[in-house]
């Protein structure tokens, strides 16, 4: 193994489907995945972090028991991650962990009760593993007035971008961002709405599945026109960048509410399916038309990279640029987001930026996140 620093990173997104870890060797400018491993979360851990992120009323005593549970859950993934490697403890420098987000209120520019919520306590990630943890990474950017996300465009910069070519990083998970990387300039990043969320939602409450396999099922729907007219009222569409949205804004109650409005309460559920893929698909694209410059390239992660329903939606909606993989970079798309966080805690430690206010809006870029040592 070569002598460069081994950092850890984990992630949790907003489909609450697994706990991504991924091993990553920093050397130089470069970087080297030594591997990547997906830890299931338990049902019971995932309804009781679903809980906590439905707007209301919140238990204190289930959220601190769901943060000291998520947290040990985070350092079980790490330790079979390192055996499934073959690396020790004491050869990793640090582990960035993202935590698993309950509640996102960004609120307006300058606003004094915005907040972020992240559980999974690195006291004892860093306590169980016996590596040090770097975590909070959003509330050191919303205390400088910033969205605290998206926080993944710095590390799209820093390993994406081109000195040729204007590209679009688009990472979907629940809720899909988008990063413009001009060849020169100033790096643009903002969420553009649901990314697998409301899909995932239906086909759940309909077939019992936790996503459509492909975009399959909503490959056999046709869209409906009155629900995307509602849809795309959202007055989240409607913001200018810096924006960011979650869970809060786009949740099975809207989708609900949606569904009755546009009198389609009744329609064929994949229908409906194929109206929420070709929503996801429609308020990416139309986000391109908030950028400065012409789109040369545009590359997806996350795990709607693996949807290829919704990358054909992508690539249609996109006036003939082609829509690839992250993979086509070096980076496979399931991994972009944890081995952002291992590149934070490395850039944390390193006393250097890992945010860029041109993005979320803070007074300026800054040194992220809080240091637990075991």
């Amino acid at each position: 193994m070569a002598s460069g620093d081994i950092f850890i990173g984990l992630m949790s997104g907003t489909s609450i489907d697994a706990i991504d870890t991924v091993l990553v060797e920093f050397s130089g400018s470069g970087l080297d995945v030594i591997g990547n491993y997906q830890h299931p979360i338990p049902l019971s851990l995932k309804q009781d972090i679903g809980r906590l992120c439905q707007p209301g009323e919140d238990s204190i005593d289930l959220l601190g028991q769901t943060d000291r549970a998520v947290g040990m859950a985070f350092a079980k993934a790490c330790s079979i991650l390192l055996d499934r490697c073959g690396v020790t403890p004491e050869a990793v420098t640090a582990i960035g962990s993202h935590g698993q987000t309950v509640r996102h209120r960004p609120g307006t520019a300058g606003a004094e009760n915005h907040f972020t919520v992240q559980i999974g306590d690195p006291s004892t990630i860093a306590v169980l593993t016996e590596i040090t943890t770097v975590a909070d990474f959003r509330r050191k950017d919303m205390a400088r007035g910033g969205q605290g996300a998206p926080l993944v465009p710095a590390f799209h910069h820093y390993l994406f971008h081109s000195v040729r070519f204007n590209r679009v990083i688009i990472n979907i998970g629940g809720i899909a961002n988008i990063t413009w990387l001009p060849a020169s300039g100033e790096v643009i990043g903002f969420d553009t709405g649901p990314g697998n969320r409301l899909m995932d939602i239906w086909v759940d409450q309909r077939l019992g599945r936790p996503f459509d396999q492909n975009g399959d099922w909503a490959g056999t729907g046709n869209v409906l026109p009155a629900l995307m007219d509602r849809l795309l009222r959202h007055p989240f569409l409607r913001m200018t960048p810096p924006k960011s949205t979650g869970r809060e804004d786009f949740n099975a109650q809207w989708l609900d509410n949606m569904l009755a409005e546009s009198g389609c309460t009744s329609c064929r559920p994949e229908d409906i399916q194929a109206t929420l893929a070709s929503f996801t698909a429609r308020t990416v694209v139309d986000s391109f038309d908030m950028l400065p410059s012409p789109v040369d390239e545009i590359f997806v992660c996350g795990g709607g990279a693996s949807n290829r329903n919704l990358m054909a939606l992508i690539e249609q909606a996109s006036a003939g640029v082609p829509v690839l993989s992250t993979a086509t970079l070096g980076l496979p798309p399931q991994l972009v987001e944890s081995v952002a966080f291992a590149w934070l805690a490395r850039q944390t430690l390193n006393r250097a930026s890992g945010s860029l206010a041109s993005v979320t809006g803070a007074d300026r870029d800054c040194v992220l996140g809080g240091i637990y040592y075991p």
